[in-house]
């Protein structure tokens, strides 16, 4: 696995959820509705490499 795609797909779910906390807090609930389903996606989702040949 690649060490570097994952850190940095762990570092955007990340801050999509503590931005989504953030907003849910000070009263935004579609904006962290919107960020919560990001983080969602992108801790649900393993982008494809491309293939050598």
């Amino acid at each position: 696995m690649n060490t570097s795609n994952s850190f940095y797909s762990d570092v955007m779910t990340g801050l999509f959820f503590v931005t989504g906390m953030l907003s849910f807090m000070s009263g935004q609930f579609i904006l962290s509705t919107l960020l919560f389903g990001a983080a969602s996606l992108t801790s649900n989702l393993n982008l494809a490499t491309p293939v050598r040949i």
